[in-house]
């Protein structure tokens, strides 16, 4: 640049002799160029050196890390990570479903940004749209209200390990959609400082309220497994659609086909997915390496896995809350009267009537019926 500046000079000077008709000597115009100078604010940097740090290089040529990272690729570059990472700094070649041909960690990076985030969020709006469409047309279901009836429902056992499960997944939910979607969201909202803050806040409470979903969904699955076998009813059910188009409830037993796929596909099968990929991800699984390439198939696995789960789940919670009536007393107080039962689960009840189930199962009285208007609008 300096010997670019120092030509220019010469040159000019060259020219402003001519015009002038000057009669100066060839030295005389080379002493007079090399007095010439670059404007008072312009100072040239150094050149670049095949040895400059980044430091240099950023001063000599702002911006360009192409001689940084092919010596990174030509020596594999070093880290500080201990263990098997030690000394890996750019992770092999490989090619995740819907991720180009690339390195671990930006085929992780593709597969999170272009196809977990979006589709997964697309589909979780998609499922509460198509709920509140339905609760729109269809009103709640249901005819008969449990009004606090003879028949033990669930026990108080049951009703613990039912809502200590669904508390922790409530928790994880909100926390992992705020980890996932707050920055297109919150953070536009709130500020940087406040997300920053409610990110960090959530993050720890998804870390230590995970392993309680795990001990408290495998109490659900050891809890419920009986009652949620194949049945007779369970087919006929399922080809009628649970009666949802027709006039009436299809009879089925304790738990319906709709609340089988539920507890075998939601809480078994994808709960199952996600309990596994979670412990990985907070290393609490022995006799694993907690490679890079191990925690990003954990965490893809475990995004896709808690997506199909939430919505399978909001189906569940919908119906268990706003969408039948009675549904939600049932599991809060444990008890349903017959009208309830003969409506939602008729072959239930006729295992109860025959003396093939208790009415009563726990040692706790059954509450009174109540006929007041409050309670049977409940």
């Amino acid at each position: 640049m300096r010997r670019l500046i120092c030509t220019v000079s010469f040159g000019l000077a060259l020219v402003a002799a001519a015009s002038a008709g000057s009669a100066q000597t060839p030295a005389a115009l080379a002493a007079s160029a090399a007095t010439a100078t670059a404007p008072a604010a312009f100072v040239a940097g150094p050149e670049p050196q095949p040895g400059d740090s980044n430091a240099q290089r950023e001063k000599s040529q702002p911006g360009n890390n192409a001689p940084m990272w092919r010596a990174v690729k030509e020596t594999g570059g070093t880290s500080s990570l201990p263990g098997a990472e030690q000394g890996v700094l750019v992770q092999p070649f490989v090619q995740y479903p819907g991720s180009r041909w690339t390195s671990a960690g930006e085929a992780w990076r593709q597969v999170r940004n272009q196809w977990l985030i979006p589709y997964g969020g697309a589909l979780l709006f998609i499922v509460v749209l198509a709920i509140g469409l339905f609760y729109w047309r269809k009103g709640r279901l249901g005819h008969a209200e449990n009004t606090g009836g003879a028949i033990e429902r669930f026990t108080p056992f049951e009703r613990a390990a039912h809502w200590s499960n669904a508390t922790a997944f409530v928790v994880l939910a909100v926390s992992g959609l705020v980890m996932a979607f707050g920055k297109f969201l919150l953070l536009p909202v709130i500020g940087s400082l406040l997300f920053g803050w409610l990110t960090y806040a959530l993050k720890t409470a998804h870390n230590l309220v995970g392993p309680l979903f795990v001990v408290s969904l495998i109490v659900v699955l050891l809890t419920f497994v009986r009652d949620n076998l194949p049945q007779r009813g369970d087919f006929t059910w399922l080809r009628r659609g649970g009666g949802l188009l027709g006039g009436h409830e299809v009879p089925s037993n304790r738990f319906n086909a709709g609340e089988k796929l539920v507890f075998w596909g939601g809480a078994l099968l994808l709960g199952g997915i996600v309990a596994v990929s979670g412990l990985v991800l907070d290393k609490l699984l022995p006799g694993l390496a907690y490679l890079r390439s191990d925690m990003q198939i954990a965490h893809m696995v475990h995004i896709g896995a808690a997506v199909l789960m939430m919505a399978l789940l909001l189906g569940h919670i919908y119906i268990g809350t706003l969408g039948m009536r009675g549904a939600y007393r049932a599991m809060r107080d444990g008890y349903v009267d017959e009208d309830w039962a003969a409506e939602h689960h008729a072959l239930w009840l006729d295992e109860i009537r025959a003396g093939k189930i208790p009415a009563q199962r726990s040692a706790k009285p059954a509450p009174r019926p109540s006929a007041a208007p409050a309670a049977r609008n409940a």
